[in-house]
C-alpha cells in the first residue's frame, strides 16, 4: 500500500532530478539519471520527467524566442542580433537542402540541442507545434541514448560520480573530436583540389 508518506517523497525525489534535468547544457542527464537510480526512480518515469522538461523549455525558450524577435523591430543591436541567429539557421538548413524533411530537423536537434532544433524548425516554415514535436522528438532520442548509457557504465563501475564525470565528457568530447574529423578532412580535400588547378 502506497502511503502518503511515500507519495511526499516520490514527488519530492521526481523535482530533485526534474531540476537537474532542466539545466541547459545536457550535464544535467548524466547527473539526474544517477540521481533517479539511487532514490529508485524507474527508467520509465525517468522518461517521463525528461519529456516535462522539454516541455517547461518548449514553453520558456518560444516565449523567449518571440520576445526577441519582436524587441528586435524595435531596438537597432537586437535587430542584428537577429538577423545574425537567422542567416546561422539558414546556413544549417543549407546543409539539408533547401526545405529540410522532418527527420533532417530531428537529426539536428539530436545533434545539437532542442533549442537550435527549434529554431531551425522556425527558419524553416515550421509553427510553433511542428517545430516542438520534432525538437523534442531529437532531444528524446539523445536523452535515451545517455540515459542508458549512464545506467550501463554504472552498473558496470557502480560508482555514480564517475559514470557522470565520464558520460559528461563523453558527450562533450566526442562531437569536439567529430567536428575536428571533418574539419580536417574538409581541409585536406580543398588543398588537394587546389593543388589538382
Amino acid at each position: 500500500m502506497i502511503t502518503p508518506e511515500h507519495s511526499i517523497g516520490f514527488i519530492s525525489n521526481a523535482c530533485d532530478v526534474f531540476l537537474l534535468f532542466t539545466i541547459p547544457i545536457g550535464g544535467g542527464i548524466p547527473a539526474g539519471v544517477i540521481l533517479a537510480k539511487s532514490r529508485g526512480i524507474e527508467w520509465k518515469a525517468l522518461l517521463l520527467l525528461y519529456l516535462v522538461s522539454d516541455i517547461a523549455l518548449a514553453c520558456t525558450f518560444e516565449s523567449l524566442m518571440r520576445l526577441i524577435i519582436m524587441a528586435g523591430k524595435r531596438f537597432h543591436f537586437l535587430g542584428r542580433f537577429n538577423e545574425a541567429v537567422k542567416n546561422a539557421m539558414n546556413q544549417t538548413i543549407k546543409k539539408y537542402g533547401v526545405n529540410p524533411s522532418p527527420l533532417s530537423l530531428i537529426w539536428i536537434s539530436f545533434g545539437v540541442d532542442p533549442m537550435t532544433g527549434r529554431a531551425t524548425a522556425l527558419a524553416a516554415g515550421h509553427g510553433y507545434l511542428s517545430g516542438w514535436l520534432l525538437a523534442i522528438a531529437g532531444d528524446m532520442i539523445f536523452f535515451t541514448i545517455i540515459m542508458v548509457s549512464t545506467l550501463w557504465l554504472n552498473n558496470i563501475l557502480g560508482d555514480g560520480t564517475w559514470t557522470a564525470v565520464i558520460i559528461m565528457i563523453t558527450m562533450i568530447g566526442i562531437p569536439s573530436f567529430i567536428r575536428k574529423i571533418k574539419k580536417d578532412r574538409s581541409t585536406k580535400e580543398s588543398s588537394s583540389s587546389d593543388e589538382g588547378l
